[in-house]
């Protein structure tokens, strides 16, 4: 499988008016993949959590889920299935997906057992991986727990280092609110994947579907944005904007570059990133501010780079001044997501009147985005801490993830 793709770079606010003094600017770069005919073959690991605590309906919808997945897959790609409690099962070993009967038998098998140990889990999928590990093959690992993995956080976390060299992206999904987000991250972050929180077991179907169909969308992996700034443009915040929000930061290379990872390029998501900067005072006129370089390699290609100017134009009229109002939405979206993250920080080390205020402002930001439904989980975290208590792990768990998926709406399986 093979698509092109295309980079553009577009100003929040262009043109801008001109000043003697330097500017505030939001520059958004996207990695756009053309659609494709066919989904890319995939070597896709499924490490399920199957502990005494999945029991009931929660492991009915995992097992539901995970049929569903086994459906989605096609003919040329391989799966296998790992499950572990405070022991390890290869369920199904690395297979192509072509008798899908059979392996739906094997998952309607499935019962719960046990404490929950995930680096034993975590090491199978790497063990199954590794047996159809091909550079026309996407990598792909959908990792699901429910609990606390006890005393083996190191181990996972050094797995998720050996996946990232083999090129394999992790989604590790969290159910309900007793499991290790840190870890979950960290795992995630290393990989280049995602991590999630799943409030109710119905919605297990809805994020396995949508890891196996990015996954499936994969066009170009290892992408790489490299921006050479001129003199006296200076980035504040690198945060991406798409398919989910994070904050990337950037890594300085001299006094004039900075590099950031993309990671992979799926279709339908872009891979886009909103830099905060300083532009210098300028007059009126068209000024080159950077120029864009992105690296990236196509499924079972070699590197390809994209380079592409970066021009900011400045008038005297401050009438003719326009804003984007795509570009300004993302900036607002990731403004409620730094607010966010903030808070949760600060209520953490004990600043309460701090992290009430930034929950407050984060609902404000959230109310004008037509958010309503988070805004007012944040405005009841604000209350709590106003009121003296703790913040709950779930109302944690949805506010720091809810906001991460702003630029992103996760479509909801039919029943």
């Amino acid at each position: 499988m093979s698509g092109a793709i295309s980079l553009s770079c577009t100003w929040g606010r262009a043109p801008m008016v001109a000043s003697q003094n330097p500017q505030v600017a939001y520059l958004l770069v996207e990695a756009q993949a053309a659609t494709v005919a066919e989904p890319v073959p995939l070597n896709f690991s499924l490490v399920l959590d199957r502990s005494g605590s999945m029991q009931g309906a929660k492991l009915a919808a995992l097992k539901d889920a995970t049929r569903r997945v086994i459906e989605t897959l096609t003919p040329h790609d391989i799966v296998s299935i790992v499950l572990f409690d405070d022991t390890v099962q290869t369920l199904t070993p690395a297979t192509p997906a072509t008798d899908k009967a059979a392996l739906i038998a094997q998952i309607d098998a499935i019962e719960e057992a046990g404490g929950t140990a995930m680096s034993g889990g975590l090491a199978a999928g790497v063990v199954e991986l590794r047996k159809h590990a091909d550079p026309g093959r996407v990598g792909a690992m959908l990792l699901l727990t429910d609990g606390q993995t006890w005393g083996d956080e190191d181990r996972c976390r050094a797995l998720a280092q050996e996946l990232a060299r083999d090129g394999v992206r992790v989604t590790a999904l969290g159910l309900g609110a007793e499991w290790n987000e840190q870890l979950l991250d960290d795992i995630a972050e290393v990989t280049g994947g995602t991590s999630d929180y799943i409030a109710d077991p119905a919605q297990i179907t809805t994020f396995f579907q949508h890891a196996v169909r990015t996954a499936q969308g994969t066009v170009a992996q290892d992408a790489r944005l490299l921006l050479r700034l001129v003199r006296d443009v200076a980035p504040r915040a690198v945060h991406r904007a798409t398919p989910v929000i994070a904050n990337l930061g950037y890594q300085p290379i001299g006094e004039s570059e900075v590099a950031v990872r993309l990671g992979a390029i799926d279709v339908g998501a872009p891979a886009s990133v909103v830099i905060d900067m300083m532009v210098p005072a300028r007059g009126p006129g068209s000024f080159r501010v950077a120029q864009a370089e992105l690296h990236y390699t196509p499924v079972g290609g070699t590197e390809q780079v994209i380079k592409q100017d970066i021009l900011l134009e400045f008038v005297a009229d401050p009438a003719a001044a326009a804003y984007d109002p795509r570009v300004m939405n993302l900036v607002e979206k990731v403004t409620a997501f730094k607010l966010q993250t903030r808070a949760l920080s600060e209520a953490e080390a004990g600043n309460l009147a701090g992290a009430t205020q930034k929950l407050r402002a984060a609902a404000t930001r959230l109310l004008d985005l037509g958010e309503l439904d988070l805004a007012q989980k944040a405005t009841e975290q604000a209350d709590q801490l106003e009121q003296g208590k703790a913040l709950s792990a779930e109302g944690q768990k949805e506010l720091r993830y809810a906001t991460r998926r702003l630029t992103q709406k996760l479509e909801e399986e039919p029943s």
